[in-house]
């Protein structure tokens, strides 16, 4: 087969499979946040089992990516996609990280805890997904105009983990007795701005890789 046709047979291998980790990433926020609002423990410990999995699946297309460069020894932006796509699977890796925090907070507050959550983390929750979708499209189309937007959704969860810590502490002031379940809502506000955190991560590997040039889409 011929050197080319081998690489961009490898490479898109490795953009599959970056893609499927992207969607079970999404999926291990989604299950976390309703596992969360519904108190299931035991579903809370299968969210950490399952991160083992993901871990294993970056471990894959980061070995694929590395033989590949060894392989084929390729080039500017031919280098720079595989470089990037280890990066994006090491974001998303860390973004489950997050998924399981989450699961471990529902673990604290216990089984049919009674408590109500905060409106707010569903909210930043499924926007951070929305920039999961977002990301990895701008990353398959190597789109910078796509990968751009990411900045603007970031800081609506930034807004959103402000005011949910705002209120959060209104909750305390007035019931001092909840401040360990109170704290666990906070932690988990704040893991889910640290996931979409990452998703911007990938919005600026996006950049590197069309641009060649790192980019702050925060700034």
């Amino acid at each position: 087969m011929p050197i080319r046709v081998q690489f961009e047979e490898d490479l898109q291998s490795i953009k599959d499979q970056i893609k499927q980790l992207s969607l079970d990433v999404k999926e291990s926020l989604d299950t976390a946040i309703y596992v969360l609002y519904q108190g299931d423990v035991d579903k809370a410990k299968q969210i950490m089992e399952d991160d083992v999995l993901i871990d294993g699946q970056e471990g894959q297309i980061n070995e694929e990516a590395i033989l590949t460069i060894a392989k084929q020894q390729p080039v500017a932006t031919d280098l720079r996609r595989l470089i990037v796509a280890i990066k994006i699977s090491s974001d998303l890796e860390r973004m489950a990280d997050h998924s399981k925090n989450i699961a471990k907070a529902t673990i604290h507050l216990g089984s049919n805890h009674g408590i109500k959550i905060n409106p707010n983390l569903r909210d930043m929750a499924v926007l951070a997904m929305d920039m999961v979708d977002l990301a990895i499209k701008a990353f398959d189309h190597e789109d910078i105009s796509l990968a751009q937007k990411l900045a603007a959704m970031d800081d609506d969860i930034d807004e959103l983990y402000g005011k949910s810590v705002r209120e959060l502490l209104e909750v305390t002031a007035i019931n001092p007795e909840q401040i360990q379940h109170i704290m666990q809502m906070a932690y988990t506000a704040r893991y889910i701005e640290r996931f979409a955190d990452h998703i911007t991560n990938i919005g600026e590997s996006v950049f590197y890789l069309v641009k060649g040039k790192t980019y702050d889409l925060n700034k």
